[in-house]
């Protein structure tokens, strides 16, 4: 009897400490390795294992939900139809919000390359639309029999852009929860923002979403949660800005922490053994294998 009541309190502390998967989330689907936000991006985060897909999003004038990380057309990375680059001079006057999907299509945001990721594949591609991009993701899996994944999008929202390239917090709310939940359930996917008008916003009006603060200031948890008013599912700071003690608060408080850029095999070591929930990274093939 003793043996068993010992075997037994062994097992219970093993389970006890056993992790949670890492969350591995591939920033702008793979940015490290194909053009952000592209479909080829997101195929290749699935290819390198990924939980989560982490995007961004903006509207057209035509009120669809593009996946976009700028409202504006980037003259780093983006060529205008005639195939000529995008000039630094012209960005303001490509204001997404001020063109349809049709003249948004035409643009090429992939052969150019990044300078700032040279490792990434230059190939044509153009800025999607959500709802294809959850389309063909969803199809993927299905055809490749792997498991589901979970889909970060972020609310690209600025308070001096309202009505200039974005619409108003609660029109900009509603057109991409229009899309999102004519094709998930509420488990697989979350809505992050620097805005927190938007995740207040939200937070009223559609409760059961679950919310992601994104941070890259340096006021500290409590600060920025009493700004937020509330308890999101997820805090995520930018990761230079995070410690030990900033995790161990953040979980006292109930929340997921995850934070983001993390493009450092041992950077992303050191937070997995610090307690992160999870890692966003423009590489997710260096990730893999974090906590076995």
């Amino acid at each position: 009897m003793k043996t068993f009541v010992l075997l037994l309190s062994c097992f219970c502390l093993s389970c006890a400490n056993v992790q949670k998967p890492l969350d591995i989330q591939g920033h702008r689907g793979a940015r490290g390795l194909m053009p952000e936000n592209s479909i080829p991006a997101f195929m290749k985060a699935l290819e390198e294992s990924v939980t989560t897909l982490e995007l961004d999003v903006v509207i057209t004038k035509d009120k669809q939900v593009l996946v976009s990380h700028d409202p504006y057309m980037l003259s780093g990375i983006c060529s205008k139809p005639n195939g000529e680059p995008v000039t630094k001079e012209e960005e303001n006057g490509f204001n997404i919000y001020q063109m349809t999907y049709s003249e948004v299509e035409a643009f090429d945001c992939g052969s150019r390359g990044n300078a700032r990721f040279p490792e990434q594949e230059k190939m044509a591609t153009m800025k999607p639309l959500l709802s294809d991009v959850i389309s063909l993701v969803e199809d993927y899996l299905d055809k490749n029999s792997l498991p589901k994944v979970g889909y970060n999008i972020e609310i690209k929202s600025l308070e001096n852009e309202y009505n200039v390239s974005q619409p108003e917090v609660d029109e900009f709310s509603e057109l991409v929860l229009g899309v999102i939940m004519e094709r998930l359930t509420n488990d697989r996917f979350t809505i992050q923002s620097f805005d927190f008008n938007v995740l207040k916003h939200l937070h009223k009006a559609y409760p059961t979403v679950r919310l992601v603060a994104l941070v890259e200031n340096k006021e500290g948890v409590e600060a920025n949660l009493e700004a937020l008013g509330f308890t999101p599912e997820v805090y995520s700071p930018y990761y230079i800005l995070l410690t030990k003690d900033d995790i161990d608060l953040i979980h006292k408080k109930g929340m997921k922490v995850i934070p983001w850029t993390v493009n450092d095999r041992k950077d992303m070591e050191r937070l997995v053994a610090e307690g992160v929930d999870g890692i966003i990274t423009d590489y997710p093939n260096l990730a893999k294998g974090l906590r076995e």
